[in-house]
């Protein structure tokens, strides 16, 4: 093993929490939407999803050197400025996992080391190119591109199983949910696994530790997918919750829509070197399949709470990792007072998020369970679902759409005769 001095070690450790705090924060990415649909218990989901994080760390390094070699210079970049980028993007993702935010980690981690940097040695150390065209494009790109094919994808899934009864159609597509979360999980560790080991391949280059250019030695590799994986277990509830519950309401056909073309633009994007936020790319998806199913309904105010943070994510991270900097330059007792104030404040978030805790055991069944009475549909679900309106004079029927989720259909108008107080319905 390389010589590690006790700034790098306290350095790698850090980084080591900010992977693990990755972990747990975007459990909801590849989990979320098959723990509110029921085709995994949640315990379950997120033990495999642990344990696929840990495999897709092993399959590809290109993000680790888009991180560790691309996105700042190597040259004239402390120890010290990588640890004030990891406590900007450590706070950053524990405030919105308190409040139940699906943000980026990865944009976190990124505006940490771009604002550290800045205050370190100037504009002059961030490569601006590598900024727009791996992190800015892919940015704005990915929840665009995953959520039109997550659309497309379900309206297909609906068009071909017309003809096959409702129960037996959940019944398949939760099997394929399965599968398609899984790939999720494994691209998830590709990429995001993999900027934890750039950040602690470039704190080794900037220690004198590893040579420049150097790739992620394997005991590396190997610390970041544990640590990921291990926060992936813990589970991130409170986002689960909102990412399977408070964007929209998910049948199995939506849910396996949604994951597979995360997926498919997660592992392009890995392949390609892009730092793409897997976050974006799920949560576009599962908005673009909530629009898939006629009558299906997005909750545009959580949405754009969300957009909110996403735009937030990189200067917040950077500015508190721009002051960290300013302290931890200052010396031993800089850094140690850097140190005191990331657990801290780790500690207080903590104590805060045990007022209302969030579980395996209510992430399901609590708050928001019917998304369509929790908010009426705005002005775009409207327009996806007059594309195909239900055929005229239908009466009102409650028609199962899967095992447990039952879809309620209005009645036409009931004649004058009819008492206006109580409107004509059919159950069939």
């Amino acid at each position: 093993m390389e010589h590690i001095t006790l700034l790098l070690a306290i350095v790698i450790v850090t980084a080591l929490v900010f992977d693990f705090t990755n972990g747990f924060h975007d459990t909801a990415n590849a989990m979320a939407t098959t723990i509110s649909t029921g085709a995994l218990k949640p315990k379950t989901a997120v033990a495999m999803s642990a344990v696929l994080n840990l495999v897709g760390a092993f399959l590809s390094v290109e993000v680790a050197k888009t991180i560790s070699s691309g996105l700042v210079s190597e040259d004239g970049i402390k120890p010290e400025v990588i640890l004030a980028a990891l406590v900007g993007a450590i706070l950053w993702n524990l405030l919105t996992w308190l409040v139940g935010l699906p943000s980026s980690s990865s944009h976190a981690l990124m505006g940490g080391l771009i604002g550290a940097t800045v205050a370190s040695i100037g504009f002059s150390g961030v490569n601006g190119g590598v900024v727009v065209t791996k992190v800015l494009i892919p940015a704005l790109a990915a929840p665009l591109v995953a959520g039109l094919a997550a659309y497309l994808a379900s309206r297909l899934t609906y068009k071909l199983g017309k003809n096959i009864t409702a129960k037996s159609s959940a019944k398949g597509y939760r099997g394929g949910q399965i599968a398609s979360a899984g790939l999720v999980s494994l691209a998830h560790g590709t990429n995001d696994a993999q900027k934890t080991m750039g950040i602690i391949t470039l704190a080794l280059v900037a220690g004198g530790a590893l040579a420049p250019g150097s790739n992620p030695p394997v005991w590396v590799i190997v610390s970041a997918g544990l640590a990921i994986a291990m926060g992936t277990y813990l589970g991130g509830w409170r986002i689960i919750r909102t990412m399977g519950k408070g964007l929209t309401d998910l049948q199995p056909q939506q849910g396996f829509a949604a994951q597979t073309s995360a997926a498919s633009v997660i592992l392009a994007s890995s392949n390609l070197g892009f730092s793409l936020s897997t976050t974006h790319s799920c949560s576009g998806a599962v908005m673009g399949a909530g629009l898939g199913r006629k009558g299906g309904v997005v909750r545009w105010s959580t949405a754009t709470r969300m957009f909110v943070a996403w735009g937030l994510t990189l200067p917040a991270a950077g500015l508190v990792a721009a002051g960290a900097e300013f302290v931890a330059r200052q010396g031993d007792w800089g850094i140690a007072a850097v140190a005191v104030f990331l657990v801290a404040s780790c500690a207080a978030i903590w104590f805060i998020s045990r007022r209302q805790v969030v579980d395996h055991t209510n992430v399901v069944n609590d708050e928001i369970t019917d998304v369509a009475e929790a908010e009426p549909a705005g002005v775009v679900t409207t327009a996806i679902a007059a594309v195909t309106p239900p055929p005229a004079g239908m009466a009102a029927a409650t028609v199962e759409t899967s095992e447990d989720v039952k879809t309620t259909i209005p009645a036409p108008t009931a004649p004058a005769v009819a008492d206006p107080a109580r409107p004509a319905t059919a159950t069939v």
